[in-house]
C-alpha cells in the first residue's frame, strides 16, 4: 500500500465529517448565507498568500528538479490564479477588506510555514497535501451532488471540481508517495502526523467561517 493510501485511511472519518458540515452542504445547494461566504473568501485569500510562500519554500528545499518546477507552479497557481478568482468574488459579493487572519486561518498558515521551515522537506510536502487533496475531493463531491440552479457559488465549485486542478493534485500525491518510499519509517510516520494535522486544520477553517469565529 502506498503512503498516500495508508494515510487517507487515517483521515477517512474526518473527511466524512467535512462532507457533513453545514458550510459544505449549504455551499453545494446555494443556501450558504453570503456573510459566511464573504468571511470565508477573505480568510482564504489571506491563507493563499501564505500557502504560496510555503510552496515556494518547499520548492527551494526539494531535491529533484522536476519537483522544484512542480512546486514553483503550485505556488504560482496559489498566488496568481486563485487570487484572481477571489478578486472577482470580492467584486461579486462586495468584499472590500480582507481584514486580519482570524484564529483558524492564523493557526493553519503558521503550522504550514513552521513545518516547511523547520522540518524535513518530506514532512513539509505531506503537510501541504491536504489543501490539494481534500479540496479536490470536496469539490468533486459538491460538483457531483449539486442540485441548485444558478448557484451563486458555482465559480468556486468549478475551480475545485475541475480537471486542471485534479491533475495538479495527482502530481502532488505522486511526489509525496515517492518521497515517502525513499524515507525512513520514522519520517513516514511524521509525514502522516503532519497530513492528519492539516486535515484537522481544513475542518476548522470551514467551521470557523460558518461560525464567523474571530479573535476575542
Amino acid at each position: 500500500m502506498k503512503w498516500s493510501e495508508h494515510t487517507w485511511q487515517a483521515i477517512e472519518q474526518r473527511y466524512e465529517s467535512i462532507l457533513d458540515m453545514a458550510f459544505i452542504k449549504e455551499l453545494s445547494d446555494g443556501t450558504l448565507p453570503q456573510e459566511k461566504f464573504r468571511f470565508y473568501m477573505a480568510q482564504d485569500s489571506l491563507y493563499l498568500e501564505h500557502f504560496g510562500r510555503t510552496l515556494s519554500l518547499i520548492a527551494a528545499k526539494i531535491q529533484d528538479l522536476q519537483d522544484v518546477l512542480a512546486f514553483m507552479r503550485f505556488a504560482e497557481n496559489a498566488i496568481v490564479v486563485e487570487n484572481a478568482l477571489h478578486e472577482s468574488y470580492f467584486v461579486d459579493f462586495g468584499v472590500t477588506d480582507k481584514g486580519v487572519a482570524e484564529p483558524a486561518c492564523h493557526h493553519y498558515i503558521h503550522f504550514l510555514r513552521s513545518t516547511a521551515a523547520l522540518e524535513s522537506v518530506e514532512i513539509a510536502v505531506a503537510a501541504v497535501l491536504p489543501c490539494f487533496w481534500i479540496y479536490r475531493e470536496v469539490g468533486d463531491y459538491i460538483y457531483s451532488n449539486q442540485n441548485a440552479i444558478n448557484n451563486p457559488y458555482q465559480k468556486w465549485i468549478d475551480t475545485y471540481g475541475g480537471e486542471e486542478f485534479s491533475v495538479a493534485v495527482d502530481q502532488a500525491i505522486a511526489i509525496c508517495d515517492r518521497l515517502a518510499e525513499n524515507s525512513t519509517e520514522e519520517t513516514r510516520e511524521k509525514m502522516t502526523e503532519a497530513f492528519i494535522m492539516s486535515t484537522r486544520m481544513e475542518f476548522h477553517f470551514w467551521e470557523g467561517a460558518y461560525e464567523l469565529k474571530t479573535w476575542k
